[in-house]
């Protein structure tokens, strides 16, 4: 029978597992190529052979988004399988308009596809959509976790953007490992918060072979914690799955794929940032939580923010820097610098707009709904170089550094500048110690740890 020639569309992470686990050994399909959006410089190179396995032994090529409709065209492709996070109905329907319209299948990989199976309990945390506050949920758990003497390891979404084939597994276990596998500013943003506190931390690209050497770490391990990237659902089958939701972004839980998945298969949904939200959107999000998934359990928390140094914030004209995933793709306007400036009474918040250099221009330019913020963009060097200009070209008597990484480590600031910091505080009611207690005695975790 004459395989189904696939391409496979993506951003550089899902779309690797997707193929990895459902296309690279099914011998019914052919996937003639990748194509690849939002990542600066992934299009025109290669999914190596080495990765891609028997059946592709020259490597899979990888082409720009915008080629989508040609390639199907001339490449006599019979289906494409939609493989990245976070965009709109309307935007992935788009796509699939393109897809069909060109004459192609248009195809959506569902989690029992594509989910691995481990050998060890697994709590996933996801999102419904990018800066949600999904990083402080995974640091509450596995504090938590820690405290009851487990050793948790960390999975962490992909975000390959490097050496494929250098980044099959990665082991991340100090700071100076960030440095050793050459991370981008948005892959010290995940791995950092974690390895700076002691934890072990797994990514790269092939996730079978990643599970197996978590499982396997030479420090040991009691617990699997998936750590989402974007609003994806978990490439491994959790055991008990935590949903972040954002009430600055009210009803985007059920507008955004694949955030609504999460929602749907999640067993705890908790209602971040309620300290900062509106009173009614919150009320929104908890009443979408209810319809859609009833049976999850609603915790409600708020992101604490503090800071390294009030006194270069309070009566100060600041630039705030904040994550760049979260205002891009995000779509937000504000994060925990932006917050911290408000509450400590800064004098103004500048529009860095008029200081923007090369790719930070560019950044500006594309999501026109960022203003007063500045995203930390550094996915090579040629962003980190224009972020560095574009911050000590700033007018402005500090900086507030909103990113979960230290900054001045990666780049020169030649202003002062002061670092904000975000943990997850529950309120009162349904709250993660008692849902982890009840995970704990479920899997015997304690007995396993003390024999």
């Amino acid at each position: 029978m004459k395989r189904k020639n696939i391409i496979i569309i993506g951003a550089a992470g899902r779309d690797f597992h997707n193929f990895n686990t459902y296309y690279r050994d099914n011998e019914a399909y052919n996937v003639v190529a990748f194509t690849a959006t939002q990542i600066p410089d992934i299009d025109g190179r290669k999914y190596p052979s080495e990765l891609a396995g028997v059946l592709y032994p020259n490597g899979i090529p990888i082409y720009s988004q915008d080629q989508l409709p040609a390639l199907i065209n001339e490449l006599d492709v019979d289906e494409c399988a939609f493989s990245f996070s976070d965009l709109s109905y309307e935007d992935v329907m788009g796509i699939g308009a393109i897809v069909n319209a060109a004459g192609a299948n248009f195809t959506l990989l569902g989690p029992k596809s594509t989910m691995l199976k481990s050998k060890k309990p697994v709590i996933s945390v996801t999102a419904v959509r990018t800066g949600t506050g999904k990083s402080q949920t995974s640091r509450k758990i596995i504090e938590t976790l820690l405290g009851h003497n487990l050793k948790v390891v960390v999975l962490r979404h992909p975000m390959p953007y490097g050496d494929l084939n250098a980044q099959r597994v990665q082991r991340f276990a100090t700071v100076d490992d960030l440095k050793k596998h050459d991370c981008t500013i948005e892959e010290m943003e995940e791995y950092e918060p974690h390895v700076s506190r002691g934890n072990i931390v797994y990514a790269g690209v092939d996730y079978a072979e990643i599970l197996a050497a978590a499982e396997n770490d030479p420090d040991g391990c009691d617990v699997i914690l998936w750590d989402g990237g974007n609003n994806d659902f978990s490439f491994v089958e959790p055991d008990l799955a935590v949903t972040v939701l954002d009430p600055h972004r009210p009803g985007h839980e059920l507008k955004y794929y694949p955030g609504e998945v999460c929602l749907r298969t999640t067993d705890v949904s908790i209602i971040n940032k309620i300290d900062s939200a509106k009173e009614e959107a919150v009320q929104i999000v908890e009443d979408n939580i209810k319809s859609a998934n009833p049976t999850s359990t609603i915790i409600k928390a708020e992101s604490e923010i503090t800071v390294d140094d009030s006194e270069l914030i309070a009566g100060k004209r600041v630039l705030v820097v904040e994550d760049g995933p979260t205002l891009t793709h995000g779509e937000m306007k504000l994060g925990a610098g932006t917050v911290a400036a408000e509450r400590l009474d800064a004098a103004e918040i500048i529009d860095p707009r008029p200081f923007a250099v090369g790719t930070l221009k560019e950044t500006f330019n594309q999501y026109s709904h960022i203003d007063n913020v500045l995203p930390a963009m550094g996915y090579g060097e040629q962003q980190l170089k224009d972020l560095e200009e574009t911050i000590n070209n700033a007018d402005c008597d500090a900086v507030i550094i909103g990113t979960p990484i230290d900054l001045t480590r990666v780049i020169s600031i030649n202003k002062p500048s002061t670092r904000v910091y975000y943990d997850l505080d529950e309120m009162d009611g349904p709250n993660l110690d008692d849902t982890l207690n009840d995970f704990i005695e479920a899997h015997k975790l304690m007995a396993v740890n003390t024999q």
